[in-house]
């Protein structure tokens, strides 16, 4: 395990000079970007009541439909409705609006996703490089990435600079990749792996956080000398300017590689990041790398394990291709990005000396993509700490939360995105809730939809009997899926929810509650149809209507769920069993010759008894 020491007053300040470097450059990079955008993203990362009550402010103030600060101020508070109406009179009168205000209103539309909207906007512009621009962003947005480049080509200004960064990116996804040169006589340490992540703890509690965090803590107890090491720019890029260069997170060590300015384009910091990565590998001398998806992560890695001549691992957690392309329009999963995103996560996938991934359905799908099955590992989402300790009643853990006890809730413990079909789990309590005058509904996240979340809930008429408890702090999770009484998990059906596993089910079962799911593959490996919960039909609000109700109804029914899914999860879903799995993995990988094929080191990773059980 790695430990820091605590850094000087004088370190600490030199970082933060730095991190405000990067917070500037930051921030200009997306104005040029997307300033639109930019608003949007600020707006959600910055504490949600006083932001939300400027925006109610301004869309009082302002009353005209074209305006962009207004329109960017509904879809801050979430009022879709309103939004969309007030783009669709502007669509409507788009021949007699100014080129400047018909430019403004198509970013918007783009960046809220109303397409439409944007194209017929778009089409009354005169070729000028601000319209170049706008319809570049729509093509981007689209996935159409040649299209956005060439819209560009040619034009000054602010105009010239995005044309360089959608083309870098271009370049990426077609297939560039850094190169690194590594010191010689490297010597690694034995037993030593180091983790590279996309985000972590403590700034980031994200069931990716918190699957990271597990995974090494199990295999810093087995007696692995663990690390790990953030993407570049990661956290102060996500609105962290007073991040340290280091935490230490229970005795874990979580490295920051956090430069004054990050490289012009993808490509730059692309190879910005395996430089600096070098750098630290060549430090810390690791005898083995494990990263994460995206493809982004694992070229950088790929790069550096194959210069310092050491093994490395992908860890495939998502479908990121399919998350991209469900809050798109349909034509997005035909787009050149898509389909070169698709290509690069084969390609890492296929190159790594094993692959990690969490279901049977996602084994399924790197299987055709050409990845050899004896590399492929499953190590499901799993549960450990407060999770394995015996649950509270609902009473006493909604009593610890400051929740009224003489209540029942049902509801889940979720990013707020709109793939999780939460929008569907209020539509179906609202058609439920007169027959159970004595339940709330509990919604514990944040995320985009969020606002639109609770405009939706006034709309139906259930604001007093929803409760938002906003961000979930890492050490109150459990008490949140103890205080529900059925838990709920009303993904959409999407190609990237039919793939991958998510942990809050897993969480759910550990407590001892019932889980009501959509009928997807994925989510078919962790709820039993009448084990440990109940499957509804996916996009049916009155199936799930119903799924819940016979739950309310019966509570000896639910009981006897919860706890069969409890059983499950702690006999197969711990992070020490997985560790096991994860241990066999870097064992096999460690004993294989320098320079030897991975695809025979050991026999290969092999996936026997890696498999998905759910509960009998």
């Amino acid at each position: 395990m790695s430990t820091a020491p605590a850094p000087r007053p004088l370190q600490q300040a030199g970082q933060l000079a730095t991190n405000l470097r990067l917070t500037a450059h930051t921030v200009w990079d997306h104005l040029t970007d997307d300033p639109v955008v930019l608003a949007l993203q600020t707006a959600r990362r910055l504490p949600q009541r006083p932001v939300h009550a400027a925006a109610r402010g301004v869309a009082a103030t302002v009353r005209g439909t074209d305006s962009t600060v207004g329109n960017i101020a509904a879809a801050v508070n979430g009022d879709t409705a309103r939004l969309h109406a007030n783009l669709a009179d502007a669509v409507a009168r788009r021949h007699d609006l100014s080129a400047g205000t018909a430019r403004r209103l198509a970013e918007v539309a783009t960046a809220v996703g109303d397409v439409e909207a944007a194209r017929r906007l778009l089409d009354v512009l005169p070729d000028t490089a601000a319209a170049a621009a706008a319809r570049a962003r729509l093509a981007w947005h689209l996935g159409r990435m040649t299209e956005a480049v060439e819209l560009l080509a040619g034009r000054g200004g602010p105009a010239a600079a995005l044309h360089r960064r959608y083309a870098s990116e271009l370049d990426v996804y077609a297939g560039s990749r850094p190169s690194v040169t590594a010191p010689r006589g490297y010597r690694p340490a034995d037993r030593r792996i180091m983790h590279v992540l996309t985000n972590s703890l403590p700034h980031t509690g994200s069931g990716y956080a918190q699957r990271s965090h597990s995974i090494l803590t199990a295999l810093a107890a087995d007696g692995w000398d663990v690390s790990a090491t953030t993407r570049i720019g990661y956290p102060v890029q996500v609105g962290k300017p007073f991040a340290a260069d280091q935490d230490v997170v229970d005795g874990l060590a979580y490295r920051r590689i956090l430069p004054p300015a990050i490289r012009g384009g993808l490509s730059g910091r692309l190879q910005q990041y395996a430089d600096a990565l070098a750098g630290i590998v060549a430090e810390v001398r690791p005898a083995l790398l494990h990263t994460t998806t995206d493809f982004l992560n694992a070229v950088v890695v790929r790069a550096v394990a194959e210069a310092f001549g050491i093994p490395w691992v992908y860890e495939v957690r998502g479908q990121l291709a399919d998350t991209w392309a469900s809050g798109r329009p349909a034509e997005a999963r035909t787009s050149e990005r898509y389909r070169y995103f698709k290509e690069r996560e084969a390609d890492v996938a296929r190159s790594a000396d094993a692959v990690v991934t969490l279901g049977a359905a996602m084994q399924t799908e790197l299987v055709g993509s050409g990845v050899d099955p004896a590399r492929i590992q499953i190590c499901p989402n799993a549960v450990g700490e407060a999770f394995l300790a015996e649950p509270l009643e609902p009473g006493a853990a909604q009593a610890a939360l400051g929740l009224d006890p003489d209540w029942t809730y049902v509801g889940t413990v979720s990013s707020i995105v709109a793939y999780e079909g939460l929008d569907d789990l209020l539509s179906a309590f609202a058609r439920i809730h007169d027959r159970h005058p004595r339940v709330r509904l509990l919604v514990a996240g944040d995320g985009a939809a969020l606002p639109a979340l609770k405009h939706q809930a006034a709309g139906l008429g259930i604001a007093d009997r929803v409760v938002f408890a906003g961000r979930v702090p890492r050490e109150q999770a459990h008490l949140y899926h103890q205080a529900l009484s059925v838990f709920a998990v009303p993904r959409k059906d999407l190609e990237v929810t039919r793939q991958v596993t998510p942990l809050k089910s897993v969480e759910a079962s550990a407590s001892g509650r019932p889980v009501v799911a959509t009928d997807l593959p994925a989510l078919a490996e962790l709820v039993h149809d009448g084990v440990n919960g109940l499957r509804f039909a996916a996009g049916d609000v009155a199936d799930l209507a119903a799924k819940l109700d016979a739950l309310l109804s019966d509570p000896g029914a639910a009981s006897g769920l919860g706890r069969a899914g409890r059983a499950w999860a702690l006999e197969e879903r711990t992070w020490t069993a997985n560790a096991a799995k994860y241990e066999r993995v870097y064992r096999r990988l460690l004993a294989r010759p320098a320079g030897g094929d991975a695809g025979s080191a050991g026999g290969g990773v092999g996936s026997a008894g890696g498999g998905v059980r759910g509960p009998r």
